[in-house]
């Protein structure tokens, strides 16, 4: 297939997460990841979508949460069938017009046309369209000026003296499919993306003596322009059903964004700052660092500039594979974990530094769905 022209996408902009409990995640983004709370929806918009709204911000990072008031709009919809999860992926794109028509060229659908809003600083204009998983959406904007964040919105504070553990940008979204064909297909002939990297495994592949595991095939797709990059899981047999793929679409009753990566400057003042807050992340075994040195001089990477105690005591999983760039990273506890709630969801975070790779950690992949496993058996679930 002949490369086809790039939609013009600048970066993700933010996600739009519809959560029963909007105080309960102002707790979590401003009390315990230090993002601060910019933007609310004013009563005339919250009678008018029937839902209420904040917007959270670190760095670059824009993350809208809503809660339904009463049914009928689209956060008591999309809530309705699943727990709390992300219903919108918002993108920034350099010419909306663009963007539009070369979509709807590759057989994208439209939920709606362009729509432009205007205020004393300028225009901000933006569409939505569908996607082949679950509920999400993907909206489109490009910014003119407009200094509000979206009309019926008020401002209630700003970024600074917050943010103190670093966050940037997000690094990439992670989403799971029952069969991840469908999305890679669409995000290559319709939104133009390039297949980055992949890996299969399965657990079992460690211990043959299991009578369960979790397996996936994973694709990463990509923007080169951009550098938006989306990871895309589905299980693998056997044990199909076990996988912790197939656990979080039975969690979310469908496919969707599983998690969202965060980038930091400096991931080992980061975790430590939020275990002082008591963000809880997904737990890593002793194992996992008895056998690291080995790992790192058999993977390319050769050496590390972090002392690999400090990463034990804080759980920083490393990885990489070639010319001495490497990346570390950590998982948040999925939020159902997080809050003890099951309405709550599976969704979680990943913080990661990238010193000089671009890729996905596939020894972290094993390691993560290992430890998945672990609290899978804690609640019974396999």
């Amino acid at each position: 297939m002949a490369k086809l022209e790039s939609l013009g996408i600048k970066r993700i902009e933010g996600i739009h997460y519809y959560v029963h409990d909007l105080a309960r995640s102002r707790r979590f983004y401003c009390g315990m990841l230090d993002f601060a709370e910019t933007w609310r929806s004013t009563p005339a918009l919250d009678a008018a979508g029937r839902q209420r709204s904040a917007v959270f911000e670190a760095g670059n990072v824009r993350v809208v949460c809503s809660s339904p008031i009463g049914g009928g709009g689209r956060a008591a919809r999309f809530l309705a069938k699943h727990p709390d999860g992300v219903g919108t992926l918002v993108f920034e794109v350099e010419d909306i017009d663009k963007t539009f028509r070369l979509l709807e060229e590759r057989g994208g659908t439209a939920i709606d046309e362009i729509q432009t809003f205007q205020d004393d600083g300028g225009t901000m204009r933006q569409f939505s369209i569908t996607t082949p998983f679950g509920d999400t959406t993907f909206r489109f904007r490009q910014h003119g000026g407009f200094t509000g964040y979206y009309p019926g919105a008020e401002r209630v504070g700003d970024t600074a003296g917050t943010n103190q553990f670093g966050f940037a940008d997000i690094d990439h979204v992670t989403s799971n499919f029952q069969t991840m064909k469908p999305m890679l297909l669409w995000l290559e002939h319709v939104m133009g993306f390039e297949q980055m990297w992949h890996v299969e495994f399965h657990t079992i592949d460690v211990d043959k003596t299991k009578k369960t595991g979790s397996g996936l095939k994973s694709i990463v797709m990509w923007d080169p322009a951009s550098g938006v990059k989306f990871a895309n899981n589905e299980p693998a047999r056997p044990f199909f059903k076990a996988s912790q793929i197939n656990i979080f679409n039975e969690e979310l009753r469908g496919d969707g964004v599983q998690h969202v990566a965060m980038t930091v400057g400096d991931i080992i003042s980061a975790v430590r700052g939020l275990r002082a807050r008591k963000v809880t992340f997904m737990p890593t075994p002793g194992s996992y660092y008895d056998v690291l040195p080995e790992r790192i001089e058999q993977s390319g990477i050769k050496q590390i500039d972090e002392d690999l105690a400090v990463l034990r005591d804080l759980e920083i999983l490393v990885d990489g594979d070639h010319d001495h760039a490497y990346m570390l990273q950590i998982f948040l506890k999925e939020a159902a974990g997080l809050y003890g709630d099951p309405s709550a969801g599976p969704f979680f975070y990943e913080i990661i530094q990238r010193k000089g790779d671009r890729g996905f950690g596939a020894g972290n992949f094993r390691a993560l769905f290992e430890s998945i496993e672990r609290e899978q058996r804690k609640q019974g679930l396999v």
